[in-house]
């Protein structure tokens, strides 16, 4: 089998902080696209609406959602994400599989079976991903190529419309709209096509339920075995006010343990909360993790009457992650929902020259909600 190991963006986390890009949605919007435009030919005939789709552009938009890859490159991106947050057929059925709700029904387990084995959902996951992660490895390539800079693609692999550790039914609590088998499948069909289109890396983030990233870890497992191949693998975790994972509870130190078994390049934070409250939680796992650390917050908290539809502008993302870099808590910097081209290229400014954090931690392996030392070893 063919290790992941010595990748070359190892180095780079070693020797200087790596720039990630910024939001493709919040980008999109910038560009003023109708519903007309993200059906195209292809889905003119789709009854629901599609323009919260944004993945589809990279089939209908396609010359936009490169322009967008090629901004955020130019602004100073060493890491690119595919257009592919909810590339699965379990995401893209809720725009296109009727309800069964609306009609009686409910969502369970076995309407989840039809939705995993449906050729339309099926192909049109596998589409995205892949022309997704082309795309991006020509714009990455052309790029690097032109500044004599090494790019690197990661392939999205976002959280899912539903959730395996907790029940939609408060009197049902045992009840859950899927299987961990039917999560994995669905998680499994956009890895392959991810790999197939060329990615550098594979990111599972904005983790809310860490089940559910179990059973893409486990997918992600499963196709390496099946292709004989690795590739590395990044992590980045979602966590609410009170520094917990959104729907599994658990801290930044417990997140870590339930993840580290997979010898990831990197663990993370992003989304979620701004960076004017992430700074301790990113400090928790900065100190635990013995791998290079990742943040890309939130533009500030939401709001409509911005330009970008956050409270923060480029200069304040840069302040707040130099802070970050200043602390020697990151390798990886960037950021998730609100941020541009204009506040990644600030970003990158701002850490140009700073040292990445350094890569040491005591070994602690064991955790539920809140990790349980077992041993150190410094």
């Amino acid at each position: 089998m063919k290790k992941a190991q010595h990748h070359p963006l190892q180095k780079i986390l070693e020797d200087r902080i790596a720039i990630i890009d910024g939001a493709m949605g919040t980008t999109i919007r910038t560009y003023g696209m109708k519903e007309a435009d993200i059906r195209g030919e292809r889905f003119k005939d789709a009854k629901k609406g599609l323009l919260n789709n944004g993945d589809l552009f990279t089939l209908t938009k396609s010359e936009m959602i490169g322009d967008i890859h090629r901004r955020f490159l130019e602004a100073g991106a060493d890491i690119i994400e595919t257009n592919t947050f909810g590339a699965t057929s379990i995401a893209q059925s809720e725009f296109f599989v009727d309800d069964p709700r609306e009609h009686g029904g409910r969502k369970d387990p076995e309407f989840y079976s039809k939705i995993i084995g449906d050729p339309f959902l099926e192909g049109l996951a596998w589409d995205i991903n892949e022309q997704s992660a082309r795309q991006c490895r020509e714009w990455a390539d052309r790029v690097g190529t032109a500044t004599s800079r090494q790019r690197f693609v990661a392939g999205a692999i976002g959280p899912l419309t539903v959730s395996l550790s907790n029940s939609p039914d408060a009197d049902d609590p045992g009840f859950r709209v899927v299987t961990f088998d039917q999560v994995k499948a669905t998680y499994a069909q956009q890895v392959r096509a991810l790999i197939a289109g060329g990615v550098d890396v594979l990111l599972v983030e904005t983790i809310f339920d860490s089940l559910n990233a179990k059973a893409a870890l486990v997918a992600i497992r499963e196709v390496f075995d099946e292709q004989k191949r690795e590739l590395p693998i990044m992590i980045s975790a979602a966590i609410g006010r009170g520094g917990e994972t959104m729907i599994s509870a658990q801290t930044p130190e417990a997140f870590w343990n339930a993840v580290r078994h997979v010898k990831p390049l990197s663990v993370g934070l992003n989304c979620s909360l701004g960076p004017d409250l992430m700074y301790p939680f990113l400090e928790e796992l900065s100190e635990k993790a013995d791998v290079a650390v990742s943040s890309y917050p939130n533009a500030g908290l939401p709001n409509p009457l911005s330009e970008t539809g956050f409270d923060l502008g480029p200069q304040d993302m840069a302040r707040y992650l130099s802070e970050f870099a200043d602390g020697g808590l990151i390798n990886i910097a960037g950021g998730c929902c609100g941020n541009t081209p204009e506040h990644i290229a600030a970003i990158a400014k701002a850490l140009e020259g700073k040292p990445p954090r350094k890569f040491s931690a005591p070994f602690i392996e064991a955790s539920t909600a809140r990790p349980s030392e077992i041993e150190s070893r410094v």
